[in-house]
């Protein structure tokens, strides 16, 4: 090769290789710092809420929140995997599952002001894009949409990472929005979608809590005429928990506008990124076509908590972080992975946090494009195979056991509907298919039965 084409070869390729960007997904921290080691299982951690924690280690317990020691394994577990992400996001939920009466204004702005410290300390010159989740306010799920203390000092914590507008719209409702990374033509928007949480009492007889609908609205208007692509996160997100059939997190009304909104600006909106279940889930947005145009992310979160939601059997998780890998031309999500801590493992032996998969290794699809989760939707749908390989990675490969027919109907429906309705409907129709499915075997020997005796 001439000296000319090695140099031509190697500035294309350079050019190849800067197309892919890469940024942290962290969620649902819930650092409990009451957890220690106790000869007593019931009084190893507040959070446990009685339950005994029977294989409490220093990472941790699945009937518990963090530990300190997993939160800061979790950490730098990051820096160690990719040590210069073009940004983190960080979706909230940083305080412990117990009573209110346990926490507080400042118990709360102490819990958030140690895990902002900690990002802050390991990643000192990476951009964070922040939300709040439903635990990071006193009391807990009442986030009001107005401006407020807790608002007002987390803003006075984060203010390295916004900027003076930014912290403006946050005082007002904890939401905000600025250009990613300062590039033109990129957008990041930071919901506070707590304001639409079917727990909140404070906003639930509200038309627009805060004003976010039509400020969410006029942002997308000014992206698409603007020509500007745009992410979205959050932490509660629309539609139904795939563990509990029927539980929703919006309240009605809010989950049409939610509905509404993505589907009028699905064409600058390349990606969506919450959290708020533990679990390791996603959720398609369609035209009225009947066309994918958008895929929201549900990453999973560090701690390993076993949710105390009644009808959820054996619903805890192992502790995941999440890499996204996008074009940095086009913010189309070019790739997901997952990495993980086995709790078990790393208390019985050492903590090693993981790759758990690569989602286009794993379901064989291009990209994380919308029309390639909807082929990972219909290959979860209809191969039992790649069920119960998503099944698994839904509890960060914590619960191994068979994902049966109901699970089946609960995890597809849930990924595959977020309007009310519709949801309803799968439900009925996969109900329905799974019936027909277990008759038809009957009826084929009935049938034969039939034919031979004529």
């Amino acid at each position: 090769m001439s000296a000319v084409r090695f140099v031509l070869s190697c500035l294309l390729f350079k050019e190849v290789v800067t197309l892919s960007g890469n940024f942290w997904h962290i969620t649902d921290l819930h650092w409990d710092p009451s957890y220690k080691l106790s000869d007593n299982p019931e009084s190893v951690c507040a959070s446990s809420g009685k339950r005994p924690a029977a294989k409490a280690g220093k990472y941790g317990d699945y009937v518990c929140d963090s530990p300190w020691f997993l939160i800061n394994s979790s950490v730098y577990a990051m820096r160690d995997i990719l040590p210069d992400p073009d940004f983190i996001v960080w979706t909230g939920d940083d305080t412990p599952h117990v009573p209110n009466e346990d926490l507080g204004e400042e118990a709360v702005l102490h819990i958030i002001s140690n895990l902002t410290h900690i990002i802050t300390e390991v990643f000192p010159n990476t951009k964070v894009y922040s939300a709040l989740g439903n635990h990071d306010y006193h009391p807990k799920s009442q986030l009001p949409a107005t401006s407020n203390y807790i608002y007002n000092r987390t803003v006075e914590m984060w203010q390295d990472w916004l900027e003076p507008e930014s912290q403006g719209t946050f005082k007002k409702g904890g939401y905000y929005t600025e250009k990613l990374l300062g590039q033109t033509g990129f957008r990041m928007l930071v919901l506070n979608t707590n304001l639409y949480y079917d727990q909140n009492k404070v906003t639930q007889d509200m038309d627009d809590p805060a004003g976010q609908f039509s400020w969410a609205d006029q942002i997308l208007t000014e992206a698409a005429n603007n020509k500007e692509k745009v992410y979205i996160i959050g932490h509660v997100p629309p539609g139904f928990f795939e563990k509990k059939r029927n539980k929703p997190w919006f309240t009605p009304k809010f989950n049409k506008l939610y509905l509404d909104l993505i589907q009028k600006h699905h064409s600058v909106i390349l990606g969506q990124f919450f959290g708020h279940h533990h679990t390791d889930s996603f959720r398609m947005f369609y035209s009225s076509e009947g066309s994918p145009v958008s895929t929201m992310f549900l990453s999973p979160g560090v701690t390993p908590w076993e949710t105390t939601l009644p009808g959820v059997v054996d619903g805890a998780n192992n502790p995941g972080i999440r890499i996204f890998e996008y074009d940095t031309q086009t913010l189309l999500v070019k790739d997901v992975v997952t990495y993980y801590l086995n709790l078990t493992y790393a208390n019985s032996a050492r903590g090693r946090w993981e790759k758990e998969y690569r989602l286009t290794e794993s379901f064989r699809v291009p990209d994380a494009s919308p029309a390639s989760m909807h082929q990972v939707l219909e290959r979860i749908a209809n191969d039992r195979c790649y069920l119960q390989k998503y099944y698994e990675f839904n509890s960060v490969s914590y619960d191994l056991t068979e994902c049966n027919k109901d699970c089946r109907i609960d995890h597809v429906c849930a990924a595959r509907e977020v309007d009310f309705e519709r949801y309803e409907h799968c439900l009925e129709k996969e109900g329905a298919a799974a019936v027909y499915g277990r008759l038809l075997p009957v009826l084929s020997v009935a049938l034969s039965l039939v034919f031979a005796n004529q």
